[in-house]
C-alpha cells in the first residue's frame, strides 16, 4: 500500500511537471483579417507579458505567448478585440484573427454656414477644457472609487495605460500617412517601398519627432526625419 502511494505521488508530480513544461511561452504566428482582407498596422499586445507586435502588409504578426494568455488587438477604424490563446492555437503555433470594421453610419450631411460656432462658444463646455480621446476616457473613468481600486488591483489600469499609448501612436501614424507621399520616402529618404510602413513606426517611436508631428510642425518633422532615415538605413544595411 505504501509503495502504491509513493508511485501515485511520483506519477502526479511527473504529470504536473509535464503540464508546466508544455505550457511555456513560445512564438505564435498569426494573421489578422477582416472580410478576407489582410490588415496592416494592427497593434497586438499580450496582456500577460506586455509584449507588443504590429501586423505587416500581409496582416501577419508574431508574438511570444502561452495557452490562456490574453491578446489585445486594436487598430484605427476597427473594433477593439480581446482574444484568448486556445490550446489548439498554442500547440499549432498559429492563429487567425477576424476583426470587425467599425463603420460609422452618417444619416445626413449638412453644410454648416456657421462652422466657426463651437461648443465652447455656445457655453456647452468650458473654454480650454481638455478633450480626451476614447482610450483616455476609459482610463479616466477607471481612476476613482471602487472601480479604480479594482482596475488597479486586477491590472486593468496598466492595460488601459498601454492602450492610451498605442492610440496616440496610431493617431501619429495617421497624421504621418497624410503628411508625406510614398515618393518622398523612396526618392528623398532612400527608403524601399516595402519598408515605408516600418520606417513610419520607427519615426513615431522617437519622442522629438512625435512632438513635432503632434504640433503639426512639418519643417521640424522633415528635419528630424532626415536624420532618422540615415540611422534607419544604416541599421538596416548592417543586419
Amino acid at each position: 500500500m505504501k509503495n502504491n502511494l509513493i508511485l501515485l505521488f511520483v506519477f502526479l508530480g511527473q504529470c504536473q511537471l509535464l503540464m508546466a513544461q508544455t505550457n511555456v511561452e513560445k512564438i505564435i504566428i498569426g494573421v489578422v483579417v477582416s472580410d478576407n482582407a489582410k490588415l496592416e498596422g494592427i497593434s497586438v499586445i499580450n496582456c500577460m507579458n506586455k509584449i507588443m507586435a504590429v501586423t505587416d502588409k500581409d496582416g501577419c504578426f508574431s508574438i511570444r505567448a502561452k495557452e490562456g494568455d490574453i491578446l489585445n488587438f486594436s487598430g484605427i477604424d476597427y473594433k477593439y478585440l480581446k482574444k484568448y490563446v486556445y490550446r489548439h492555437e498554442y500547440l499549432s503555433g498559429t492563429m487567425e484573427v477576424d476583426m470587425v470594421f467599425n463603420a460609422v453610419e452618417l444619416k445626413e450631411v449638412v453644410i454648416n454656414p456657421n462652422s466657426d460656432i463651437t461648443a465652447e462658444k455656445l457655453g456647452i463646455i468650458k473654454s480650454g477644457q481638455i478633450k480626451l480621446t476614447q482610450q483616455e476616457r476609459k482610463l479616466y473613468s477607471s481612476s476613482g472609487g471602487i472601480a479604480g481600486l479594482y482596475s488597479s488591483l486586477s491590472g486593468e489600469r496598466e492595460m488601459l495605460k498601454m492602450n492610451v499609448k498605442i492610440e496616440k501612436k496610431e493617431m501619429l501614424m495617421k497624421k504621418l500617412e497624410y503628411m508625406f507621399a510614398d515618393k518622398y520616402y523612396i526618392k528623398t529618404l532612400k527608403i524601399p517601398v516595402e519598408l515605408i510602413k516600418g520606417f513610419q513606426y520607427y519615426c513615431v517611436e522617437d519622442s522629438q519627432f512625435a512632438k513635432s508631428l503632434d504640433e503639426k510642425n512639418k519643417f521640424m518633422s522633415m528635419f528630424l526625419m532626415t536624420d532618422l532615415a540615415t540611422l534607419y538605413n544604416q541599421n538596416r544595411e548592417s543586419k
